[in-house]
């Protein structure tokens, strides 16, 4: 087992994912620098959540070698995953998650109280990203009060109120209208830089792709050199992730 190079803050070797026989990933292998920000393009189905999976230790490859900071994840008992993606990963879903007994600020902080941080301290900052998504004024609605462009604003509130080291963003645009796409996620990608957050990027759109320091494209659960993906297309009642800054 050789260890990756010391910039690379994500490294994975040869990943084999298989589901229900089925190959997800076929030998992906890439490297990614400390602050960077790094979109995984492909159409739907081409491996991108299976890939953000494995290199944030939900899920273990049934080979290949996945390591953050030079230590090997595929080895850790889970447990020290779960540690892990607790104190050092942030995630954010295509469709938000969100607990429907807590409010909006109580939701954005749940993971920093989770952590140790005190309430008030935990309060703090989950409003500021709260304003910074243009929702604080929702901060003590609860879910079912929330529109579903509000919800998602308060998911990536709460993965942006760790201060991560790394960010897997899995499509966090999908269920926003092309405006609101395009705020939230100059507020996302601005806030990594500012604050050297890593961040990996599943998309399909190659608008959302161009936010990105680089790209790698995946298609049937392999590294392909050129993939063209689609330009944004807006839809009725929902819009597509158009990420122009």
């Amino acid at each position: 087992m050789v260890a990756p190079p010391d910039n690379d803050v994500l490294w994975a070797r040869a990943l084999h994912v298989k589901h229900n026989g089925s190959p997800a990933l076929s030998g992906v292998s890439l490297g990614i620098r400390d602050g960077e920000i790094l979109a995984v393009g492909g159409p739907r189905g081409s491996g991108k959540t299976t890939l953000l999976q494995c290199l944030s230790g939900q899920l273990l490859p049934q080979r290949g070698e996945v390591w953050f900071n030079s230590t090997p994840v595929h080895t850790m008992d889970p447990v020290t995953r779960e540690r892990l993606r607790r104190d050092r990963f942030g995630w954010i879903d295509p469709t938000p998650v969100l607990v429907p007994e807590l409010n909006a600020w109580e939701n954005a902080a749940l993971p920093l109280m989770l952590r140790g941080c005190g309430r008030r301290a935990a309060k703090t900052a989950a409003l500021e990203w709260l304003e910074r998504l243009d929702i604080r004024d929702c901060a003590r609605k609860r879910p079912h009060a929330l529109l579903q462009t509000e919800r998602q604003r308060v998911a990536i509130a709460r993965a942006l109120a760790l201060s991560p080291k790394v960010l897997f963003a899995d499509e966090p645009s999908a269920p926003l209208h092309r405006a609101d796409g395009a705020h939230v996620l100059r507020t996302l990608t601005s806030a990594a830089r500012s604050h050297g957050i890593t961040v990996v990027l599943a998309t399909h759109y190659a608008d959302t792709a161009a936010l990105a320091d680089r790209t790698i494209s995946l298609l049937d659960g392999r590294r392909v050199n050129t993939l063209h993906l689609p330009p944004v297309v807006e839809t009725e009642g929902r819009a597509a992730c158009s990420l122009s800054v």
